[in-house]
C-alpha cells in the first residue's frame, strides 16, 4: 500500500517540524526514519522530488538529496533512475555506495568536508574482506604457532606478481617481491637496501609525496630536490645534481606525480633512465596513486638493474589492511629480502594469506574497477566546478592540483576554505622545507561524501576563488 503524493509531503513536513534542532539534513533524515518505522511511510511509498520537498521545507535541494542519500545507504530508501525515490521493502543485500560516519564540526557549526586526502567508497570491499577473514579463520593451519618461513610466502608473492601482470615491469619473479606494511613501509625498505655511507643522498621531485622525505630523514640521508617542468623531472638538472651530490637514489612517481597529477611520458622516462645509468644511482618508482590500468614502461623495465617499484592496495581497495609491495631490480632481491627479514621477519603470515586470498579473486578486480569509475565521477565534478582556473587533473588520479589565482597564497586559501567548512592541502606540504612552494592546493577525491555534498564543497571553493577577501590580495 502506498500513500498519495500530497499526503506524503504533508506527513514529512509534520514529522520534520517535530525533530530536535540540528543540521537540516539530519532533521529530515530523522523525520523519514520516524515515518518509515512508524508505518506512516510504508514500503513502496514514493517520496517527493528533491526540488519539490526542498521548496516545501525551506531548504536547498542539496540538503534534501543528502538526506535521501543517507537513507538510501541505510537501505531504507531505494532510488530508481527515471522513476524516483521510494521507501524500500526488504533491505537489499548489497554494499552501500557511500560509507557514512560522524563528521567534524566546522568553525561555524556546519559539518567540515575533508578534501585534505582521498577516501574510498565502499563498493563491496568491506564484505569481500570480511568473507576473506572468515575463510582465513576456518583454516586448520599449524603455521599460526610457528615462525613463518620464506617458502610459506611464495603463494602470496605469486599473487602479487599476477596482480601486477598488466604493469610493464620487465622480467618479474615472485622472489623479487617483498610484502610490506603499506607503501610507506616499502619505501623505507628500499631505502635501507640501497643507501650506504654516513650521509647518503636521496633525490626527490621538487614537489613530491612527503613520505619520500620522511623515510629519507629517518635514515639520516641528505635530501636534494630536482627541478620539474610540465613533463616531470628535468633530465639535465637531474644529472647535474646527481653528479654534484654523488646521489644514490632517485624517488619519483612518474605515472602520476603526487601532488601535481603530472604524468611523465615515455621519452622523458628513457632520458631519466639513461641519466641513472650514467650516474650510477638507483630509481625508486612509487606507483600507489595511479588508478588506471594501461601505462608506459616502468623504470624497472627501462633499467632492470637499477629500477625499484613500490605499490599497494590503499588507493584502490582499502588503506586499512596496510598491504604494500616492494619489488627489487634484477640481481638485488637478496638485498631487499635481507632488510625485511632483519627488520621485522616479514609480514604476519595471516596477513600474507589474506593478501593471497584477495588478490586472486575476480571479484576483487571488479571492485577495484568500480572504485576507479567512481573516482572518475568525482574528478569530473572538480573539473566542472573549478576547470576555469589553472587545474591539473587526471581521471585516474585520487586528487587534483589547483594553482591559485593572483591574490591568494596557499596558506591563506586553506584557512579561508576551512572557515567555509572545507579542508584542502597546501602546496607547502609537498615542497622541501627550505624550498619555494607555489601558491597551490591539492584537492582529494573523498568519495565517502555523497556527490551532492562534494559538489557543494567545490562550490564553496569556487566562491573563494571568484571573490578573494581584501586581506589576501597582494599588490
Amino acid at each position: 500500500m502506498t500513500v498519495e503524493k500530497n499526503i506524503v509531503t504533508d506527513t514529512i513536513f509534520d514529522l520534520y517540524a517535530r525533530q530536535p534542532d540540528g543540521a537540516k539534513y539530519r532533521m529530515l533524515a530523522g523525520a523519514l526514519r520516524q515515518g518509515i518505522s512508524g508505518g506512516k511511510l510504508p514500503p513502496g511509498t514514493q517520496l517527493p522530488p528533491v526540488r519539490d520537498l526542498a521548496w516545501r521545507l525551506g531548504m536547498t535541494p542539496g540538503t534534501v538529496a543528502r538526506a535521501y542519500t543517507l537513507l538510501t545507504d541505510e537501505d531504507q530508501l531505494s532510488a530508481e533512475i527515471g522513476r524516483g525515490t521510494f521507501v524500500a521493502g526488504q533491505a537489499e543485500q548489497r554494499p552501500p555506495l557511500y560509507v557514512t560516519r560522524p563528521w567534524a564540526e566546522g568553525p561555524d557549526g556546519a559539518e567540515m568536508i575533508n578534501l585534505f586526502t582521498a577516501r574510498l567508497p565502499d563498493l563491496g570491499q568491506v564484505a569481500l574482506i570480511n568473507r576473506a577473514f572468515q575463510r582465513l579463520s576456518e583454516r586448520p593451519d599449524r603455521a599460526l604457532l610457528e615462525y613463518p618461513t620464506a617458502a610459506a610466502f611464495v603463494p602470496a608473492r605469486q599473487a602479487v606478481v599476477d596482480w601486477l601482470s598488466a604493469v610493464p615491469l620487465g622480467v618479474l619473479n615472485h622472489e623479487d617481491v617483498v610484502l610490506s606494511h603499506g607503501a610507506q613501509s616499502a619505501i623505507s625498505l628500499v631505502m635501507q637496501a640501497v643507501l650506504r655511507g654516513r650521509r647518503p643522498v636521496v633525490m626527490v621531485e621538487e614537489l613530491a609525496y612527503p613520505g619520500f622525505r620522511r623515510a629519507a630523514e629517518l635514515l639520516r640521508a641528505e635530501i636534494v630536490s630536482v627541478p620539474m617542468d610540465a613533463h616531470g623531472i628535468v633530465p639535465a638538472a637531474l644529472e647535474d645534481l646527481a653528479r654534484k651530490h654523488e646521489a644514490q637514489l632517485l624517488c619519483t612517481s612518474p605515472e602520476l606525480n603526487n601532488p601535481t597529477a603530472i604524468t611523465t611520458p615515455l621519452d622523458r622516462r628513457r632520458e631519466i633512465a639513461e641519466v641513472a645509468r650514467r650516474c650510477a644511482f638507483d630509481v625508486l618508482e612509487d606507483d600507489c596513486t595511479f588508478l588506471g590500468e594501461s601505462r608506459p614502461e616502468t623504470y624497472r623495465a627501462l633499467q632492470p638493474e637499477q629500477g625499484w617499484f613500490v605499490s599497494s592496495i590503499s588507493k584502490t581497495l582499502t588503506p586499512a589492511l596496510r598491504i604494500g609491495f616492494a619489488i627489487a631490480p634484477q640481481g638485488k632481491r637478496q638485498m631487499l629480502r635481507r632488510v625485511a627479514e632483519n627488520g621485522f621477519f616479514g609480514l604476519a603470515k595471516p596477513l600474507a594469506d589474506l593478501t593471497q586470498d584477495l588478490l586472486t579473486r575476480d571479484e576483487t578486480r571488479e571492485i577495484v574497477r568500480a572504485v576507479c569509475r567512481q573516482n572518475a565521477v568525482y574528478v569530473r565534478a572538480v573539473v566542472n566546478a573549478l576547470g576555469d582556473y589553472d587545474l591539473s587533473w587526471n581521471e585516474h588520479s585520487p586528487f587534483a592540483w589547483l594553482r591559485l589565482p593572483p591574490g591568494w597564497r596557499s596558506a591563506a586559501f586553506c584557512l579561508a576554505a576551512e572557515a567555509q567548512g572545507v579542508q584542502v592541502r597546501p602546496a607547502e606540504d609537498f615542497a622541501p622545507r627550505n624550498g619555494f612552494a607555489p601558491h597551490a592546493v591539492r584537492i582529494g577525491m573523498n568519495a565517502q561524501i555523497a556527490l551532492p555534498d562534494f559538489e557543494a564543497a567545490l562550490a564553496r571553493l569556487r566562491r573563494l576563488l571568484d571573490n578573494p577577501p581584501e586581506q589576501s590580495m597582494m599588490a
